[in-house]
C-alpha cells in the first residue's frame, strides 16, 4: 500500500523559513517523479517544486527548493522568507517511473494528506 505523509507544517511569521517533509511508503521516491502543490484558502491550486527521478529539480519560486534522501525515502520542500500569500495546504505526489532494472508495480499517482503553514504576523 502506497502512502505519503506530509509534515512541518506551522503557523509562522512572514519572513520565517519552514521545512516540509514527504515521507513515503510503498513506493521509492528515488524511482518517482514527486511534486510538491498547494491548495490556497480561495481553493486554488498550485504546482510548487518537483523533483524527478533522474533528480532534476524545479520550483516555481526561488524561495522554495526541493531535495531529496533516498535512504530516508523522503522529499523535502525547504521554505524561505515566507510571504502571507504562502498561506496553503502542501501536499506532495508521487508517480512511479519505468527505469532500468526495475518495474513500476503501478504508474498511478499517489497523494498526501496535506500539511497547513499559515503565514501571519
Amino acid at each position: 500500500q502506497v502512502r505519503l505523509v506530509e509534515s512541518g507544517g506551522d503557523s509562522i511569521q512572514p519572513g520565517g523559513s519552514l521545512t516540509l517533509s514527504c515521507r513515503a511508503s510503498g513506493i521509492s521516491v528515488s524511482r518517482s517523479n514527486v511534486d510538491w502543490y498547494r491548495r490556497s484558502p480561495t481553493n486554488e491550486r498550485e504546482w510548487v517544486a518537483g523533483v524527478t527521478r533522474d533528480g532534476e529539480r524545479n520550483s516555481v519560486k526561488d524561495r522554495f527548493t526541493v531535495s531529496r534522501s533516498s535512504s530516508e525515502n523522503t522529499v523535502y520542500l525547504q521554505m524561505n522568507s515566507l510571504l502571507p500569500e504562502d498561506t496553503a495546504v502542501y501536499f506532495c505526489s508521487a508517480r512511479c517511473v519505468k527505469g532500468p532494472g526495475y518495474v513500476c508495480i503501478s504508474t498511478d499517482v499517489y497523494w498526501g494528506q496535506g500539511t497547513q503553514v499559515t503565514v501571519s504576523s
